[in-house]
């Protein structure tokens, strides 16, 4: 018979074992038993992870302490299959898992939950996020990451997998810690965390993360501040468990996280310099901009310009992000065989930023972005219910759980952005700028508002013929809802102020009731909403002939929800996804000498209307007889496509080896990901250039999927005595291949007429370091040296999207090399 979840377990308070980066059962210490039991929550009840049949990857909080990963983004360096988006930095990144990647204005792929609660939405002008943000990798039990659709068992629907972030629970010990890290680039944090036993059954945890570092990219210019991707985070969190009754516990969890940052700034990296010509960015607008963006970067290099150095065109550039969220999960252990269990949550996430879009320090700047006065651009709240009840027969032969799910998300009054296009302006919020051309320079004022639903119900049982042999059957039923309420007015600047003012994407009431009208009556509004309604499930059957081999085979259906947009003209609404998901895989361990575990499993997903982002340029009026650009938006669009088909298709391997003091971790990803058939979407000459759009077309990768991805840590602890402590080092290489960020760049590099394709993120070797000696000399004392990015490698990891639009192209950074040291002093048990 399996190890079965006790009572202790489902209500929640059994201790977890020592989890580590790889599926199965790795260990917190190089000498560790490959038998330990780990325990894990992939499926919401807590269970033996060799008994849970997918695939995942799960680190211990000793562990993410040991490879210094303090954000959520790092865990990608040390995941096979895991990946990010990072457009607009590593604050607004968002997961990839095997290639499903979160796009401008759709749903996420990869939920993160915190606690068992789905991350708020944060929908704004510049996308990302959704969980990925500063400030939640504290204090935690765990960190697991699920891989493959999630579709019965979680609340939000996910085509890609999921994020599970572990929380401590309140113990009954009065204990915690202060600890202290400082790094280069002026890097400063210092956590702290309390836990107080008010009774034996009344217990409450309090902890703390700020967390400061200067900017690697370093500002040129006199304008702003002296560097960019900077940190600058406080995250507090207070949390509460009530042991009602030996069989009732009501545990409370608040959470608070304030950042506040200089953003991120592109770096220019070339430009189309017009000897081929028809060929991105050198039509429509980016021939206009062509000459001054050629410039800037002849400028650059003469200036010597390093690879870390930017130019800045705003004087208060900032990325501000308030999130709050306040979760409670009450567990009744009504019968030794059934457990009910609700969790509610609300949540608040706003978001106010002002940034160059392509870093271009140019007379008239491409976009430069404000929020709208007394405004967030995004400002969402989020309020969650979950209903669950999980059983079990009395010989332990079925287990099942059933229950329903809630998420309503709502914007927080208006959500509005003003934004200069080719313009400079002094007040941008009284119009007064100086202007490129009356024709093409616009002041852009958006008030994009979101509103989601989500629901869902949903059942699952796993019954056990034998010992060995086993069945899982699943299947939910979701319903979405999205709907986007839009009022946007181009408004044509002037150094005496607004000069006229249409709607951008509506029709203009004729006569033109002027400015102060249009941007108070609302009658440039536009309204799109879109439901959908997709079942989804989950057949597995697993095998264990022994207690430590574990063979399954799975096959799943994922959905995404569809979504809206109001600026994709004539494609406002696009489709829900569905993925059907084949996954056979084995786990194992072993003994003797050497010993370990390793999990190899094999995957192919067949997608169908796969959502995935479009490149359309604006176009440029010529004036001449018979163009068909009568109607120019403001700037172009990243639009969302349904593609016909795509698969993808993999392997991934993760194994740990432990031979005396020494220990080997392993994980490999092989990932085969393209479009088989695509459609393409509408395009309107008369706002765009349809010419040089870059639609996804059959046997095109898909974006954001490296083929090869490998890391490799190895770990040495001293033989020493205990009352010197426990020291260990560490080494992790990590290889990933070349992938494809955007296809905007593809065409102009297939003609030579760019240098090359920024587009492609190129292969990365990194290299990181890690020193750790706990308890020092047997005192409560625990140190780290930390190195990330060893060899210094300098790579990009996005491009700006801006050679149609400026007539070049700019990258964002990845990051340099990191080093500092830790000290963590603890208390009580």
């Amino acid at each position: 018979m399996k190890i079965q979840a006790n009572r202790g377990c489902l209500l929640g308070v059994c201790a977890l074992g020592a989890v580590s980066a790889t599926p199965a059962f790795a260990q917190s210490s190089a000498t560790a038993s490959s038998s330990d039991a780990i325990v894990v929550t992939a499926r919401r009840v807590e269970e033996n992870v060799q008994d849970v049949p997918i695939s995942i990857t799960v680190f211990s909080q000793d562990q993410l302490e040991a490879r210094n990963i303090t954000s959520t983004t790092d865990l990608a360096t040390y995941t096979p299959g895991l990946s990010l988006s990072g457009r607009y930095g590593p604050d607004k990144a968002s997961f990839v898992i095997r290639g499903f990647s979160q796009e401008l204005n759709t749903l996420p792929t990869v939920g993160v939950y915190f606690a068992d609660v789905v991350a708020p939405r944060l929908q704004s002008n510049i996308g990302g996020g959704n969980g990925a943000g500063p400030g939640y990798m504290f204090d935690l039990q765990n960190v697991q990451i699920l891989k493959g659709p999630q579709g019965t068992l979680f609340g939000r629907n996910t085509t890609g997998g999921a994020i599970l972030l572990v929380p401590r629970k309140p113990t009954g010990y009065l204990e915690g810690y202060v600890e202290g890290t400082y790094g280069n680039y002026d890097q400063t944090r210092v956590q702290a965390v309390l836990n107080v036993p008010l009774a034996e059954t009344f217990k409450v945890r309090l902890g703390v993360d700020r967390n400061t570092r200067d900017g690697y990219s370093k500002n040129r210019t006199n304008i702003g501040p002296d560097d960019f991707n900077d940190i600058d985070y406080l995250a507090a969190r207070f949390s509460m468990l009530a042991e009602l009754t030996p069989d009732l516990e009501n545990y409370l969890i608040a959470s608070y996280v304030k950042s506040d940052t200089n953003g991120t700034v592109p770096r220019l990296a070339y430009c189309n310099n017009g000897l081929v010509p028809g060929t991105v960015g050198t039509t429509g607008l980016g021939a206009l901009l062509r000459p001054s963006i050629c410039a800037q970067i002849d400028a650059e290099e003469a200036a010597g310009y390093g690879y870390y150095d930017v130019s800045n065109n705003v004087e208060n550039p900032f990325v501000k992000s308030r999130t709050w969220q306040i979760s409670n999960t009450t567990t009744w252990m009504a019968s030794d065989t059934l457990t009910i269990k609700n969790i509610i949550s609300y949540a608040e996430a706003r978001e106010r930023y002002s940034f160059s879009l392509d870093g271009d320090n140019v007379t008239f700047p491409f976009v430069v972005t404000y929020p709208g006065p007394g405004r967030n651009q995004g400002a969402q709240s989020t309020f969650t219910e979950e209903f669950q009840l999980q059983g079990r027969s009395g010989d332990d032969t079925f287990q099942w759980q059933a229950g329903g799910y809630m998420e309503r998300s709502s914007p927080i009054g208006s959500q509005e952005q003003y934004a200069q296009v080719l313009a400079n302006c002094s007040d941008v919020y009284s119009f007064t700028c100086t202007t490129f051309s009356p024709f093409i320079s616009s002041v852009s004022v958006s008030r994009n508002n979101y509103t989601y639903r989500n629901y869902g119900i949903y059942a699952q049982g796993t019954y056990s013929f034998t010992d060995q042999l086993s069945l899982t059957l699943g299947a939910r039923n979701n319903w979405d809802e999205a709907s986007v309420v839009a009022d946007n007015i181009r408004v044509v600047p002037s150094p005496a102020g607004a000069v006229a003012a249409t709607c951008s994407r509506a029709a203009t009431p004729s006569p033109n009731p002027g400015v102060f009208s249009l941007l108070t009556s609302g009658v440039c509004t536009r309204a799109f909403g879109t439901k959908s309604s997709e079942p989804t499930w989950l057949i597995n059957l697993d095998y264990e002939p022994t207690p430590d081999i574990l063979v399954y085979a799975k096959y799943a259906r994922g959905y995404r929800g569809g979504g809206v947009n109001e600026a994709n003209l004539n494609a406002e609404v696009w489709d829900p996804e569905t993925v059907d998901d084949y996954e056979i895989g084995v786990k194992a361990s072993f003994r003797g000498p050497v010993s370990g575990n390793v999990a190899v499993g094999g995957y192919w997903n067949e997608f169908r209307d796969q959502q995935a982002t479009v490149t359309i340029p604006q176009c440029a009026p010529t004036g001449q007889p018979g163009d068909p650009c009568t109607k120019p938006v403001p700037t172009g669009i990243n639009g969302i496509q349904n593609i016909g088909k795509s698969r993808m298709r993999g392997v991934e391997v993760e194994a740990s080896l432990f031979a005396g003091p020494a220990r080997l971790d392993l994980g490999y990803s092989y990932l085969d990901a393209k479009v088989i058939g695509a459609s393409l979407p509408d395009c309107s000459p008369a706002s765009f250039d349809c010419d040089n759009a870059s639609f996804l077309s059959s046997g095109q990768r898909l974006p954001l999927s490296p083929k090869n991805r490998l890391t490799v840590t190895g770990t040495f602890t001293l033989p020493v005595d205990e009352s010197v402590g426990d020291i260990s080092f560490s080494a992790t290489y990590t290889h990933t291949d070349s992938q494809i960020t955007t296809y905007s760049n593809a065409s102009a590099f297939a003609a030579g007429a760019i240098p090359f394709d920024a587009g492609i993120a190129p292969a990365t070797d990194l290299l990181n370091l890690n020193f750790n000696w706990r308890d020092v000399g047997g005192a409560p004392f625990d140190l780290a040296v930390f190195a990330t990015n060893v060899t210094k490698e300098k790579y990009y990891v996005a491009a700006a999207n801006g050679l149609s639009s400026l007539g070049g192209e700019a990258i964002i950074t990845g990051q340099p090399r990191f080093y500092g040291l830790r000290l963590k002093y603890k208390f009580g048990n």
